[in-house]
């Protein structure tokens, strides 16, 4: 009799909900942030970049092999795999980077108020960057010259909106009657090419002066006359 009481008790007895946020089961617990790259892997990372520009500049993409960049640094392929995961995952990565360090050259028309202050900023980082890296230049060249199969969605995507934004400062700049009224993207794209051939005909142009290297004075020199040539060009006859 007590224990059918009991029962009867239980049976009868509210059922109270669990209070709002628990439940019978444990919470799901956030899945742990993902850590930030150690110096070491980026170290490593950078090495092989290095290596891999300098043997996509001088044997192109389909030259250059995987097992050369791996031994060239002491690693095996199957270590090298483990930063990138083929061939054409790191040649992208290397015209990634030479494609940073040149849009971010390019950002002193955009934020420029002087149009000939300006483009001596914007030329003199393009001639600096065809110095300081002429095997990334002349990956990209290569890549371009072959009609761009393995990048033309990077260039589409990442130069067409800066080229088009420096078009439209210069457009203002000949609404304002500060230069003349040219067709700016071509203008663009011949500053692009007389700087980049100091990269890639960089030792076509030293054997032509008789010295075994491009220098700094051979690179000031093409400054000072590539800015005179455009600034004049866009200063003159203005209206």
């Amino acid at each position: 009799m007590h224990n059918r009481t009991t029962l009867a008790t239980t049976l009868n007895k509210p059922h109270r909900k669990p209070p709002p946020g628990k439940s019978g089961a444990k919470a799901a617990t956030p899945p742990p942030a993902a850590r930030a790259p150690r110096a070491a892997r980026i170290e490593k990372e950078q090495a092989i970049l290095q290596e891999a520009e300098t043997q996509f500049a001088r044997h192109g993409f389909e030259g250059a092999t995987l097992e050369g960049i791996a031994a060239a640094l002491g690693l095996s392929r199957h270590n090298l795999l483990y930063y990138f995961p083929s061939k054409e995952a790191l040649y992208r990565r290397v015209l990634d980077d030479v494609m940073t360090q040149w849009l971010d050259g390019m950002g002193a028309l955009a934020v420029g108020d002087d149009p000939a202050s300006a483009l001596r900023q914007y030329i003199g980082a393009k001639l600096r960057s065809a110095r300081e890296r002429p095997g990334g230049s002349r990956i990209f060249a290569q890549e371009v010259m072959a009609g761009a199969p393995r990048y033309a969605d990077a260039i589409t995507e990442r130069v067409q909106p800066v080229l088009q934004a420096d078009v439209k400062v210069f457009e203002r700049w000949a609404r304002q009657g500060r230069i003349r009224k040219l067709n700016f993207t071509h203008l663009m794209f011949m500053i692009w090419s007389v700087t980049q051939a100091y990269a890639d005909l960089a030792p076509q142009f030293a054997l032509l002066l008789g010295k075994p290297a491009l220098d700094g004075s051979d690179f000031a020199a093409a400054q000072g006359l590539l800015e005179q040539v455009v600034l004049q060009g866009l200063l003159a006859e203005r209206g």
